[in-house]
């Protein structure tokens, strides 16, 4: 499989961006996690080239806009994920959580038709190589707290907060 890098700044971080020849997004990485991203890519796609490269400007238009406050405008972007059947189920269901809200990973599962499997949907949610576009940031702890993310909680809550400032004025509009 042939990949194509480029990075790309956001207000909270430098993005790596990883596309594949069609334009979809195979991966999207946290400047400063680019070991994870390289393990995530092999763990999927075994044997890979990346190069740097262009990704396509739909894309690049979408993350603008959700930074910009459009936090719904990544709901359209084009993407393809290896990972198991589970991962990929999980996956879809974190794109249906509405931008500006969380649930916990009990939830998620019980969604899911897998009560009990909180676990397994945590591990899930871990493995996601496309954060932000598929918003696993949105998945917290029962309690209510911040649990797990590979870029950090601070950016977990940064991304939160982001969604939630827009999502009350869109609300309030």
């Amino acid at each position: 499989m042939h990949l194509l890098l480029e990075r790309w700044a956001s207000p909270i971080s430098s993005l790596l961006l990883v596309t594949d020849n069609n334009g979809a997004l195979r991966a999207l990485e946290f400047a400063g996690n680019e070991a994870r991203m390289l393990q995530l890519l092999r763990r999927y796609y075994g044997d890979y080239t990346l190069e740097k490269g262009t990704s396509p400007a739909s894309l690049k238009r979408a993350l603008k806009a959700y930074f910009e406050g459009d936090i719904e405008a990544l709901a359209d972007v084009q993407t393809a994920t290896a990972g198991t059947p589970f991962q990929r189920q999980v996956w879809k269901a974190l794109r249906a959580i509405p931008a500006g809200t969380t649930i916990s990973y009990g939830q998620l599962a019980a969604n899911l038709g897998r009560k009990g499997a909180s676990r397994a949907v945590g591990a899930a949610n871990g493995a996601n190589p496309i954060p932000i576009v598929v918003p696993c940031h949105r998945v917290i702890g029962a309690d209510g707290s911040l649990t797990g993310f590979g870029s950090g909680l601070p950016r977990k809550q940064w991304l939160l907060n982001h969604e939630a400032r827009f999502a009350s004025i869109i609300a309030h509009a």
